[in-house]
């Protein structure tokens, strides 16, 4: 009897491994999915009126970059959270940084604002970095998915930075 249950509980646990790292999935494509509604309109219709520096990757390259960015946090989120530790800041971080992640997009394709998306997008690092670091303390591996991620927002800030300097009325 002791066996089945073991057994029983074994599969409970699994299930629930599985559950855990479909929500972490589901919670970082929805934070991906508010964030496209005002990029897909943006892209339409306003970011190719802007002028943008030579170094500037064409616009198919974002979302299998995004894709892979996403998937990289909901498996990073979800070591964490079985790790068994206390995860309230980490995670608590990583709620914050997924939250910029989302107001970068709505400011600037959304209200069209490449100024005001660079100081968001300067927050989003630090909150981005800090996720990092308290992910890397919980689970190493964790941490390390974070880092494709921070070079990528980096690259971003810079184009930011360089899309708002070129497009400023003067």
């Amino acid at each position: 009897m002791e066996r089945a249950l073991l057994a029983v509980r074994a599969r409970v646990d699994l299930v629930n491994e599985w559950l855990a790292l479909a929500i972490a999935v589901t919670v970082c494509f929805g934070a991906a999915a508010l964030g496209s509604w005002p990029t897909v309109r943006g892209l339409r219709e306003w970011y190719p009126s802007l002028r943008k520096p030579s170094w500037n990757p064409p616009n198919r390259v974002f979302g299998p970059v995004w894709t892979a960015l996403y998937l990289a946090m909901a498996v990073a989120a979800w070591l964490v959270w079985r790790s068994g530790a206390d995860v309230t800041v980490a995670l608590g971080l990583f709620a914050l940084q997924l939250a910029l992640n989302v107001a970068w997009s709505v400011v600037f394709f959304g209200q069209r604002n490449a100024s005001g998306a660079f100081v968001v997008i300067v927050g989003l690092w630090l909150a981005i970095a800090a996720t990092l670091i308290a992910f890397g303390s919980i689970d190493p591996v964790a941490g390390a998915l974070f880092v494709p991620y921070l070079v990528w927002v980096t690259f971003a800030s810079f184009l930011n930075r360089a899309v708002a300097r070129l497009n400023t009325a003067t």
